[in-house]
């Protein structure tokens, strides 16, 4: 597919997906996620990418849905907008590998939603989020109100779409939508070092958790914990693992 939306860049590893549409602030429309499903298509049965990160070029990640595709809809067209919209990010929360958003500006509404749906989230001290679609008479369509709700609490769920309110990085931070802020300039070099960090783990230790994790918290607390003993146990079959531990008794780095 020859993508107009999405510049891509895989190497050591790492996948590196830039959104760019800079003169709509990178906004959101149908052509975005059929671009995206195609890449996804083609990065889920690769073994050769361990991290994907999600960034978006010019002054914003993603500044949110496409309000100049979205006006002309019916309620049929808005629905199919949203499930496709949520399938797409579901698809990317379910991704095997870890996904990291690198939140370089204006993260709001269906930007805000995108990054929610990655692993976590590294940020420039100059980003903002928000989810002002309660401005536009709307509700949020990707998946905010459960999302956000999870991520950073019911309190503050509601306080950000029921207010539109936008919030900079620190408030972000601290409210644990963001995990580490960075300076403008220092943004992709931290967020490369970090994926380079875990993509350097050979083992299957890195998806499994981020499956347990994923799968577990909408589970009881002992029906995971057994699953995460039963995956614990499976380990000691990954030459990987045995590679790692014996590396870390003979004091040294493992060789994956």
């Amino acid at each position: 597919m020859n993508y107009e939306i999405l510049k891509i860049n895989i190497a050591d590893r790492v996948a590196v997906v830039t959104i760019s549409r800079p003169s709509a602030l990178n906004a959101l429309n149908t052509n975005f996620f059929k671009e995206f499903n195609h890449f996804l298509d083609d990065l889920e049965p690769r073994e050769d990418v361990k991290v994907l990160v999600i960034t978006g070029e010019g002054k914003a990640f993603v500044a949110g849905a496409d309000i100049a595709e979205m006006v002309h809809m019916n309620s049929d067209e808005g629905y199919a907008f949203s499930t496709f919209g949520q399938r797409t990010f579901d698809r990317l929360e379910q991704l095997r590998i870890p996904v990291i958003a690198a939140v370089n500006g204006y993260a709001l509404g269906g930007g805000c939603e995108l990054a929610m749906a990655c692993d976590f989230r590294i940020a420039s001290k100059l980003a903002k989020f928000g989810q002002p679609e309660m401005n536009l008479g709307m509700i949020p369509g990707y998946a905010a109100t459960q999302r956000l709700s999870r991520i950073a609490g019911i309190g503050n769920a509601l306080y950000l779409i029921l207010t539109a309110d936008t919030i900079s990085a620190d408030d972000a931070l601290r409210i644990g939508l963001v995990q580490k802020l960075t300076e403008p300039e220092m943004l992709m070099e931290e967020v490369m070092k970090l994926a380079s960090k875990i993509a350097a783990n050979g083992s299957q230790a890195v998806p499994t958790s981020k499956r347990i994790i994923r799968t577990g918290i909408s589970m009881g607390f002992q029906e995971a914990s057994e699953m995460e003993a039963v995956e614990f146990g499976k380990q000691f079959n990954d030459e990987a693992t045995k590679e790692g531990m014996k590396a870390f008794l003979e004091k040294r780095k493992p060789t994956w």
